[in-house]
């Protein structure tokens, strides 16, 4: 088979965009499709980096989260009717979790939520997704990057303000990730070059 025999039938959006219903019943969607102001947003192959740092922040997080509380890998989180991202890593009230079918978390049952950056994503971790989940009420959120020196994990966290509305940083974590918000953490961040 060649490139040019190979056909895609992409979804042809409606005129006002696509709401989170769409996202949610569309066919044959690529794996941790997003929506964004109405748009669907493929994302890119996982790099090594991403992979691994999301799987030692939710080891650490699961082991240390209160019994009230869940963590959650990339998971759908409804914001709004045409705006529904997937988060890296979210943590959500316990309740919420209903059981093996669940597919999304309203923004409400969200206390934080987590985006190790990409560079295909970078605009989206960095500006738009934070003023989104900030509006929607979630009260913190955490921003992942590598350092471009050591190639650890760099993980900077924000409180939502609640007169603006917005994040405001709280702290930058290089070696250890020491925090008591949501919940008491204290991660090393050097063992990911042992993972």
């Amino acid at each position: 088979m060649t490139a040019e025999s190979v056909q895609h039938l992409w979804p042809v959006p409606p005129q006002d965009g696509y709401t989170v219903d769409d996202l949610l019943t569309l066919p044959d969607l690529p794996p941790h499709t997003e929506l964004i102001d109405g748009s669907l947003v493929f994302v890119s192959p996982r790099r090594e980096f991403h992979s691994v740092v999301i799987d030692l922040l939710v080891a650490g997080l699961r082991q240390e989260a209160p019994p009230s509380l869940r963590v959650r890998r990339e998971m759908t989180v409804v914001l709004d009717r045409r705006s529904a991202p997937e988060p890296d890593l979210c943590v959500v009230r316990a309740e919420a979790v209903t059981g093996p079918g669940l597919t999304r978390f309203d923004a409400a049952d969200v206390l934080l939520a987590v985006e190790v950056v990409s560079p295909d994503s970078l605009a989206r971790d960095t500006q738009t997704k934070p003023i989104k989940y900030a509006r929607a009420g979630i009260p913190h959120f955490w921003l992942v990057d590598q350092d471009p020196r050591s190639g650890l994990p760099v993980v900077r966290t924000y409180e939502r303000e609640p007169v603006t509305h917005s994040y405001v940083p709280i702290g930058t974590f290089h070696d250890t990730l020491k925090t008591d918000v949501p919940f008491p953490v204290s991660l090393d961040l050097t063992v990911i070059d042992r993972m």
